[in-house]
């Protein structure tokens, strides 16, 4: 019984950690360089800015990335007529304890506040939200609770990858290494998993200091939880959603995409690009990605007039 009970202790000791946020202390609010959240923490803000914009974009990057994720398509559409943001996440980036995880109610709450900051920014302006691999997984989370203020979801390769959908054996070798070593790290070499054909963006971003090369097992734990909440809550989804999804993506299994485009009780549209990886976004074929965007955009905010 002892033992029992030392190592049950020993398990709490060592349970996975999240990042501590603070209590409110102010009104969230934006600056050309930050969104600036209630416990004041300040996450770096990007802007590609359109002249007079007829739709305003969101972009939520993926696991271990940050902003910069959106340096390519972000010019493209500003010179189209839409502005583009984007936010490093809590622990990712330059914004407060790389590396750690915040939890999925935080990263969920940090993109309704923005969200709802720039539509108060830009009223009467359609507004949009781009949730890139984890990214989609915080959007589709933040868009199953009530009073989100976007008119539409674009998810490119969502990561719904959860513990509903995950093999057993990785369930529990995962969860018994992040109750037992929760800081230690992972590379990911040796898998030969290749997220992109853009093979000189993969080089500039191994060599990005902000983007994250070493992962603790505690924050795959926490994007586990993430992904899984995000395939529990399709149904919820209220907003239109176009859902991207690659042939060749070697990071998000097909299967739970697959999943949840049966499951949406919205307008749901799927765009699959056979020679598309898991970067849609970023890949070589990215243009034609950007162009199927840019033209469902249209769509729905034709549709809210």
């Amino acid at each position: 019984m002892r033992l029992c009970v030392l190592a049950i202790l020993l398990l709490t000791a060592c349970a996975p950690q999240t990042l501590t946020v603070g209590t409110p202390v102010r009104q969230a609010s934006l600056t050309p360089t930050n969104a600036v959240m209630e416990d004041a923490a300040c996450l770096p803000l990007r802007v590609w800015a359109a002249e007079d914009p007829t739709a305003i974009i969101l972009g939520v990057h993926g696991f271990n990335d940050y902003s910069r994720a959106f340096e390519l398509p972000g010019p493209w559409f500003a010179e189209r007529g839409m502005t583009f943001y984007a936010y490093d996440q809590r622990g990712f980036g330059e914004a407060p304890a790389l590396g750690k995880w915040a939890g999925s109610d935080t990263l969920v709450h940090d993109l309704r506040t923005v969200t709802s900051l720039l539509a108060t920014q830009h009223p009467d302006i359609p507004l949009f939200i781009v949730g890139s691999s984890m990214g989609g997984a915080v959007a589709l989370a933040a868009a199953a609770e009530e009073g989100l203020a976007a008119d539409g979801l674009i998810l490119a390769a969502p990561a719904v990858w959860g513990w509903s959908t995950i093999n057993p054996l990785y369930r529990s070798t995962l969860w018994v290494a992040a109750h037992t070593a929760p800081g230690y790290t992972l590379t990911g070499e040796g898998l030969g998993r290749l997220p992109s054909d853009n093979l000189e963006m993969l080089r500039q971003n191994f060599q990005d200091p902000l983007i994250i090369k070493e992962t603790r097992i505690d924050s795959i734990y926490g994007l586990v939880d993430m992904m899984d909440q995000a395939y529990l809550s399709i149904e919820q989804v209220k907003p239109p959603v176009l859902l991207l999804y690659g042939d060749k993506d070697e990071i998000v299994p097909r299967g739970p995409v697959d999943d949840i485009k049966g499951r949406f009780e919205n307008d749901l549209s799927v765009k699959d690009y056979p020679e598309g990886w898991h970067m849609l976004l970023r890949d070589l074929q990215r243009e034609t990605v950007w162009q199927d965007m840019a033209e469902w955009m249209k769509r729905v905010s034709t549709a809210l007039k």
